[in-house]
Order: structure tokens, then C-alpha cells, then sequence
């Protein structure tokens, strides 16, 4: 069920993406920057599941409105955090990342 409910988040996120790259190309704005800020995080996350690694599902995304992408939650090994921050510093228009993800051993 679970990974029914992150297809199905990841294909509205997916379906919106260019309607918030069309308005973030709009006169800068608080509204134009909170959308911009979201495609940053969109495309992010989009990564991070296209990834296909189970502990990078509990990584999440808060990026400002300078780019700055700040990475938190928790996943199982150093590689699978690499592996996150690797794919933020990626996308276009992120400036820094900020890594804060917790490295947990599997129970």
C-alpha cells in the first residue's frame, strides 16, 4: 500500500512539475519564489524516488528561496546519504546543500 501511495504522490508531483516551472519563470514575486522554491524540492524528491532505495523515502527536501536545500531524516547507511546529497546538488538552481540526514542501523 505503501508503495502505491508513492507512485501515486510521485506522478501528481510529476504531472505538476511543469505548470510550477512555467510560473516560476513568472515576474519575481513572494508567490513566483514560493514556486520556484517547490519545483527545487519537486524535482528533488522525484530523484530521490526514482532511486528506488528504501531508506531514501524518509530524506526530506526544505529548500529557501536562495536555493539553499536543506536535506534531514534518517537512512540506513553513509552511501544512501551521499547518494541523497549527490542528487540534490544535481538538480539546476539548487546553491548549497545542507546535509542533516541521521545515519540509523536497521532494527
Amino acid at each position: 500500500m505503501n508503495s502505491k501511495l508513492a507512485a501515486s504522490c510521485l506522478v501528481s508531483a510529476l504531472v505538476l512539475l511543469p505548470v510550477a516551472g512555467y510560473a516560476a519563470d513568472a515576474e519575481r514575486s513572494s508567490a513566483t519564489t514560493y514556486v520556484k522554491d517547490s519545483v527545487i524540492t519537486t524535482k528533488i524528491k522525484a530523484e530521490l524516488a526514482a532511486e528506488k532505495l528504501s531508506s531514501l523515502v524518509h530524506v526530506s527536501v526544505d529548500t529557501d528561496d536562495r536555493g539553499k536545500v536543506v536535506l534531514g531524516g534518517t537512512v540506513t547507511s553513509k552511501a544512501a546519504a551521499d547518494k541523497a546529497v549527490s542528487i540534490a546538488r544535481s538538480v539546476q538552481g539548487v546553491t548549497s546543500v545542507d546535509n542533516q540526514i541521521k545515519i540509523v542501523a536497521d532494527k
